[in-house]
C-alpha cells in the first residue's frame, strides 16, 4: 500500500522549488512566499507607526481670553496721528511641548474707537474709518490674524507668518511675537493699500497736501491666554 503523506496530496510539484526526493510539492515554495508577505506587513505597520508618530500635533491649545486681550491701532497722516482700540472676539494660540507653533484671532472691526480725541471730533473719526472710505465695517465686521507658520528666535521670542483679512481681502505678513507666562505681544505695520483701502494715499492721489494720509498703520496686540 502506498504510504500517504502530505507530499502526495499535493502532487507533483509545478514550480520545481520542492525539496522532496519523489518530486511531490513540499510547501515550501508556498511557506517561502508566506513568510514574505507576514514581513512585508509588518514593515509596513511599523513605518507606518513612525511616520504618525512623527507629524507634530498641538498637545496644549490656549483659548484667549478677550476681555483682558487688546488690539490697539495707530494711523499716521502728514499732520500728526490718531489711534484707539479695537476689541478681539474670540481666538486661540496652538503649542507644541510649550513651544508656539500656531493660532488665530478674530477682531470686532465694529468695535473700533478713537482715545485721543473726545466729543463731536472723535464721533466723527470713528464714523469716517467705519464707513467704505476705509474699513466698512457694516460689510466686513471681521477681521482676523490666523497664524500659520512659527520659528524660534529666543526663548520667548518667535518669528511669525500670519495671513491677515482685512475688508474681504487677505494677506500674508511677517512679525515678531514675544510670549512672557500667560501674555503673548505682538507689532504689526499694516499697509492698508493693499487691502483696497486707498483714501487719501499718497500712493493713488495727487495734490492732497497736508490732507494726506500715509498707507502703514500700526497694530499693537496684547493678548492674554
Amino acid at each position: 500500500m502506498k504510504k500517504f503523506n502530505e507530499s502526495t496530496k499535493r502532487g507533483k510539484c509545478q514550480c520545481g522549488k520542492t525539496k522532496d526526493s519523489n518530486g511531490n510539492c513540499d510547501g515550501s515554495h508556498a511557506n517561502k512566499y508566506s513568510r514574505l508577505k507576514v514581513f512585508a506587513l509588518t514593515l509596513s505597520i511599523l513605518f507606518s507607526a513612525i511616520a504618525f508618530g512623527s507629524v507634530t500635533k498641538p498637545d496644549n491649545d490656549k483659548k484667549i481670553n478677550a476681555k483682558k486681550s487688546t488690539v490697539i491701532w495707530k494711523g499716521h497722516k502728514v499732520t500728526g496721528s490718531h489711534e484707539g482700540i479695537i476689541s478681539i472676539t474670540s481666538g486661540s494660540l496652538r503649542f507644541q511641548k510649550k513651544e508656539l507653533i500656531g493660532g488665530e484671532i478674530e477682531i470686532n472691526m465694529s468695535s473700533l474707537i478713537c482715545t485721543d480725541l473726545t466729543g463731536e471730533y472723535k464721533m466723527k473719526l470713528e464714523g469716517h474709518l467705519k464707513s467704505d472710505d476705509f474699513f466698512g465695517t457694516a460689510n466686513f465686521p471681521i477681521s482676523t490674524l490666523k497664524i500659520i507658520k512659527v520659528k524660534s528666535i529666543s526663548d520667548n521670542t518667535y518669528l511669525c507668518t500670519g495671513e491677515i483679512t482685512i475688508k474681504g481681502e487677505t494677506e500674508t505678513i511677517e512679525f515678531n511675537a514675544e510670549i512672557t507666562k500667560s501674555k503673548l505681544t505682538a507689532k504689526l505695520k499694516i499697509d492698508r493699500t493693499k487691502f483696497n483701502i486707498k483714501y487719501g494715499s499718497g500712493s493713488f492721489f495727487d495734490g492732497l497736501g497736508d490732507n494726506m494720509i500715509y498707507d502703514e498703520f500700526d497694530l499693537d496686540i496684547n493678548l492674554t491666554f
